[in-house]
């Protein structure tokens, strides 16, 4: 990593004066993962800063993925024990794993990434302002900064589920500021805020920081209102989380209304056919077609009965295809 000389102290003699001189020496000798690491951060960092609340479900995921990861790196350093069992591609899987499977849980149910969302709005607030105190004051005992660092997080975290869209547009620009901060000092060549923030939270008197490193700490607050800015105003305009969740519940809607609508077709179109004609003993033989076959078989059947009995075999063949004609009935001409 690149090394930079910080100071340049002379120790007071006769007609010496003491001097100390913030001297930045920027020696471009990066390695090359940390160097990847550093341009990919700083990419999503300008995302997030200008199009964080545009890119929803992305914040989301990363909001739940950076927190599995940060805890499982956690545990690894507290459990020296596993820490040492464990190789480096195996805690490398194991910390990615848990972060995708977090990711996706904040993205499916944003509540909870909104949730986190606002916790770590909370803290880097709260790191910002312990930062700039710890200048003038030695923040003891411990419990102090951890306090703030809760208490915060946990009232910006109600604040953000609250008030969805503004506090993930400042929580968003924040973070996206924070990142490009921190990229600009490790590309800058002295990589100190980190360590300041270490140091302060471990009640270790910080070094004092130098005119660039101010600079570079104040990237943090002018991005950071640029960022909200520009999302309020162009890049999440008429934009709403919520609006996918309502054009997927009218889809439903509409879905479910072409399926009642084709239903109640079908059962019109049932209920419009002609009902089923009961047929009787009486009306499929009629008495007087049984009268015709008896003097047929006795032999006395006359032509005008045994038309008739031919009229009332047509009859019947109609009736039984859906005529209404009464089976019983003789032609008008054969009436006696």
């Amino acid at each position: 990593m690149a090394d930079t000389s910080l100071y340049v102290t002379e120790e007071p003699g006769p007609g010496l004066t003491e001097v100390d001189i913030c001297v930045l020496e920027i020696k471009k000798k990066y390695e090359v993962i940390p160097s990847i690491v550093c341009s990919v951060c700083l990419s999503f960092g300008l995302i997030y800063c200008f199009f964080g609340y545009r890119c929803f479900k992305m914040v989301m995921f990363l909001s739940g993925f950076m927190l599995g990861s940060a805890a499982v790196f956690l545990l690894y350093h507290k459990e020296t024990m596993l820490d040492a069992q464990l190789g480096m591609e195996t805690k490398a899987g194991i910390g990615l794993g848990v972060g995708v499977l977090c990711g996706l849980v904040t993205m499916l149910v944003y509540t909870i990434g909104l949730f986190l969302t606002g916790l770590q709005l909370g803290c880097l607030l709260t790191l910002a302002g312990l930062a700039v105190i710890g200048q003038f004051y030695i923040l003891t005992p411990v419990w102090v900064p951890l306090s703030a660092l809760l208490a915060t997080s946990v009232v910006t975290a109600m604040f953000t589920l609250q008030w969805q869209k503004l506090f993930t547009v400042i929580s968003t620009a924040v973070s996206g500021a924070t990142t490009l901060m921190f990229c600009v000092d490790y590309l800058a060549g002295t990589f100190l805020l980190a360590g300041y923030v270490h140091d302060i939270l471990h009640q270790v008197t910080p070094r004092p920081l130098c005119w660039f490193n101010w600079a570079i700490t104040g990237i943090c607050p002018v991005l950071s209102l640029m960022g909200v800015l520009v999302q309020w105003r162009f890049t999440a305009n008429g934009v709403s989380h919520k609006e996918a969740p309502k054009k997927q519940q009218k889809k439903d809607k509409k879905v479910q209304y072409r399926h009642r609508e084709s239903r109640r077709r079908r059962d019109s179109c049932r209920q419009r056919r002609p009902p089923l004609l009961k047929r009787y003993a009486g009306d499929v033989l009629a008495p007087s077609y049984l009268q015709s076959l008896q003097e047929r078989q006795m032999g006395t059947g006359s032509s005008a009965s045994s038309l008739s009995t031919i009229t009332h075999t047509v009859i019947d063949f109609d009736f039984e295809t859906g005529s209404m004609v009464p089976l019983t009935g003789a032609l008008p001409g054969f009436r006696g």
